[in-house]
């Protein structure tokens, strides 16, 4: 409901003193006091230059300040030297003030939670209204920061669905991968035993012959098993990674 959900709205009424109530019953007053609270109180929009306090504003109130704060502190690059912890501390907000372009650092800014968007498993629901609210804050934020007038801010169909981390898609599992890397390390090790076999059996049986192709085709099976395995498990990883920086976390 204008970006409170009715759990926020009952944190507010209960805040109050108030009886609890449907959150589409609102009254503008406490919309404007929970996002002062909420959102621009949590993020320190008073501390924050002319557009980027939009932009970053705007991103609480779809994900949460944290989530927000994350896409901050990763668009400030080289001049943040902080965790991506999600709180606007000392750092963050020094690092922000030694930020030349504010233009350029929105750009980034929108960047990163466009990316974040779109590795949620909402993302093919609510993508469309999602990005038409990310060029719009672009615009508004950039026209702020530049001196600019902004066009009015306009309420695109299903941007105004919430975004949170909780609604990520799921990392692939390094499961299969171990299990066909074990098959495949077992299978080069029974290969081994039937060589081993076959040369105790030659001097005296005919059946080594076929022993020997077992052996091979046993081998080489084995080997593309393993090796399978072993790069399925590397894109597992490398595809876990991806999710998790797009998140915002820690690269490891």
């Amino acid at each position: 409901m204008k970006g409170v959900t009715q759990r926020v709205y009952d944190a507010y009424r209960k805040s109050k003193r108030l009886a609890l109530r449907s959150v589409k019953r609102i009254t503008g007053q406490e919309l404007f006091e929970i996002y002062d609270r909420q959102y621009w109180d949590a993020v320190k929009g008073d501390l924050l230059p002319a557009g980027v306090d939009h932009v970053v504003f705007d991103g609480a109130v779809n994900s949460g300040p944290k989530q927000s704060i994350i896409w901050l502190q990763r668009a400030l690059g080289p001049l943040y030297k902080g965790r991506l912890d999600g709180v606007m501390g000392v750092g963050t907000i020094a690092a922000v003030q030694a930020c030349n372009d504010h233009d350029a650092l929105i750009d980034r800014i929108c960047d990163q939670r466009l990316i974040f968007l779109q590795h949620l498993k909402t993302w093919p629901v609510f993508g469309r209204g999602w990005s038409s609210r990310v060029a719009e804050v672009r615009s508004i934020g950039q026209a702020w920061a530049t001196g600019l007038t902004p066009e009015m801010a306009s309420f695109v169909e299903g941007g105004q669905a919430k975004a949170f981390i909780e609604d990520a898609k799921i990392a692939p599992s390094t499961t299969p991968a171990d299990a066909a890397t074990g098959a495949g390390a077992s299978g080069l090790g029974l290969s081994g035993y039937l060589y081993d076999l076959q040369n105790q059996l030659s001097p005296f049986s005919d059946n080594s012959e076929w022993i020997g192709k077992v052996v091979v085709v046993l081998a080489i099976a084995s080997a593309l098993l393993a090796i399978g395995g072993l790069a399925w498990r590397w894109c597992a990883k490398h595809k876990a990674k991806r999710l998790a920086t797009a998140l915002g976390a820690e690269a490891t």
